[in-house]
């Protein structure tokens, strides 16, 4: 084989596997885009197919089923919108500026991406594949409540006291119940600042 064919097959390869992983981006999103707009039960694969513009057969060859499709999603999705940094809350020493500060960066986070993790957190119990793909943010939500109780002088049934009233602080649900009803993030943060420092206190 001649130097210019060896070339020529490299480019041709290279260009083949660009051609597939923008295939399989352009389905990733057309899915994230329905999940956001529809919800993950009312999203069918002819759907995603259709929006990508590709053919039920393509979409498959890249995602076997729909579990895979939607792991894809959650990596893609959870990757392009990462969550507040935990070490930068943990850095601060006062437990009550770091709730003040953690709330205010999670509920804007929680702003940002309403759409979508309302209609995921909602189809969560209808879908296992949906369950599995926000066990990561559940995660996060965990790990931060212990990052949000260190330093805080409780112990025993008040410790857990405090700390179910900060995963309640935390939830998507406290946050959407405050926004929709009107109250803007700047209160939001401090009536739910004063409802774990009550905890706390008690």
């Amino acid at each position: 084989m001649s130097h210019e064919t060896s070339t020529k097959r490299k480019y041709e390869l290279k260009k083949r596997a660009d051609d597939v992983a923008q295939t399989r981006l352009r389905i990733t999103e057309a899915a994230i885009d329905l999940h956001g707009s529809v919800g993950p039960s009312r999203t069918t694969m002819s759907a995603v197919a259709k929006r990508a513009g590709v053919e039920r057969r393509t979409l498959y060859r890249h995602f076997p089923d729909e579990a895979d499709l939607f792991a894809a999603c959650s990596t893609h999705y959870f990757a392009a919108h990462p969550w507040p940094d935990l070490g930068a809350w943990s850095a601060i020493r006062d437990p009550q500026e770091r709730l003040k500060l953690a709330l205010d960066q999670l509920y804007a986070y929680y702003e940002r991406t309403e759409p979508m993790l309302s209609n995921v957190l909602r189809d969560a119990e209808l879908v296992d594949f949906a369950r599995d793909a926000v066990a990561p943010l559940h995660e996060y939500l965990e790990e931060a409540a212990e990052v949000l109780v260190a330093g805080r002088q409780v112990r025993g049934r008040w410790r857990q006291l405090a700390g179910g009233a900060l995963r309640h602080a935390l939830a998507f649900s406290t946050w959407r119940s405050l926004w929709d009803n009107g109250i803007a993030r700047p209160d939001a943060v401090k009536l739910v600042t004063a409802l774990v420092e009550r905890a706390a206190a008690a």
